[in-house]
């Protein structure tokens, strides 16, 4: 599924400047693209909640996007954060609280506001909440929900400050300022977790660390994650099963294609590497990945490339190895984002899947572990995959 991002001035929709992840606790499902978990103490009583079933979240929300200079001012007075915060409507539930047609559980379900999702607030009608939250105009009811100054305590967990790439190659620097020494590179359109900002600088994780890149090279915006309608729930379900039907397709075509002996072999410096790593359980497709990737630890990390023997960057590596099974994903570790359908915690993984974070993509082979090309001093490693903030985790067969 491809994200669809909003952009929104704050008489519409709510902004926020910067986001820390709040030390809060819950049993809220980890969010598209920011994995910020909220962990907040939920309402006993769940009447208009699924039950039981976990719902992968990651793969079924519309986003929020709203610039910083969208904000609106009054006179000369900025609109604060708090006041575009205090707006917000933001389900705190298990699963999702329906949104209804009218302000009665009599009311025809339109469509979810998943947890930790939001929507803006219109009007309260005897403990209903009118709200206007992607495409769904309709109510909610309010004891799954906060707003006002509650809405104001969780809304910097529950969104994600994202910093955009918008130059050919950016540099990483160690500190904020460019007579400092580069940490790293990152391509167009890489999408970076943004822990701190200064003036002209932004703080960023990427896979070489925590640095520093220049302002004026990114585009900053946070991310909310919407309700989605029925029919918006249909059509993506549908979708997702039609996409992942291809990739297997595909992958059965390649495997009838290919030989036992591989095209590529795994050489570095004319060395074999001896090391084996257990592939967990998964599909037999997904563990055909895994092993396949396995393949090739120890050769270089070049970046922007994508050889399995010469060398290849994250999304490279992962575009590659894909590739081997008929699957064409895109270079690019923000784009990787978005590809086949979500996974809802590290927990549902499987081998084979995609493990995105700032700047970075891997693969998962189970047990808790990555294969990846992780930088330039380490090449193509094996990791564990909890070793960063994961933001997402997408599965193609």
């Amino acid at each position: 599924m491809n994200y669809k991002y909003v952009k929104a001035t704050a008489c519409v929709l709510a902004a926020a400047i910067t986001f820390s992840g709040a030390g809060l606790t819950a049993e809220a499902s980890v969010l598209p693209s920011g994995g910020i978990g909220l962990a907040i103490a939920n309402g006993n009583k769940l009447e208009d909640v699924a039950e039981q079933t976990a719902i992968p979240i990651e793969s079924i929300i519309e986003w929020m996007n709203i610039e910083e200079n969208n904000m609106a001012e009054t006179g000369s007075e900025k609109t604060t954060e708090e006041d575009l915060f205090r707006n917000l409507v933001i389900a705190q539930v298990r699963d999702y609280v329906n949104v209804r047609s009218l302000p009665s559980e009599e009311g025809e379900i339109i469509g979810k506001l998943y947890n930790n999702s939001v929507g803006t607030f219109i009007s309260e009608e005897n403990g209903w909440y009118k709200i206007q939250s992607g495409s769904v105009t309709g109510y909610v009811k309010g004891e799954y929900c906060v707003t006002g100054e509650e809405a104001v305590e969780i809304a910097r967990s529950v969104g994600t400050r994202i910093a955009t790439v918008n130059t050919q190659t950016l540099f990483v620097r160690k500190e904020p300022t460019t007579e400092c020494s580069i940490l790293g590179m990152v391509p167009m359109a890489d999408e970076l977790l943004v822990l701190e900002e200064t003036e002209g600088w932004v703080k960023v994780d990427v896979e070489e660390g925590i640095g520093w890149v220049s302002a004026d090279y990114v585009e900053l915006h946070s991310e909310f994650v919407q309700a989605e309608s029925k029919e918006e729930e249909k059509a993506r379900l549908a979708k997702e099963a039609e996409e992942r039907k291809k990739a297997q397709a595909a992958a059965r075509a390649q495997a009838e294609r290919n030989t036992n002996t591989n095209t590529e072999t795994n050489t570095s410096n004319n060395t074999q590497t001896t090391t084996t790593y257990a592939v967990g359980e998964g599909s037999e497709m997904g563990k055909a990945v895994a092993e396949y990737a396995l393949q090739f630890v120890g050769n270089p990390y070049v970046y922007g490339g994508s050889s399995l023997t010469n060398g290849a960057d994250c999304s490279g590596f992962v575009m590659s190895v894909y590739a081997n099974f008929g699957v064409s994903l895109p270079h690019s570790s923000a784009s990787d984002r978005s590809q086949g359908y979500a996974v809802d915690g590290l927990e549902n993984a499987q081998p084979g899947d995609l493990i995105c974070y700032s700047g970075h993509v891997a693969l998962y082979i189970g047990n808790g572990q990555i294969v990846h090309a992780s930088n330039k001093r380490t090449g193509i490693i094996v990791s564990q995959a909890n070793y960063r903030k994961i933001l997402a985790i997408r599965r193609i067969f």
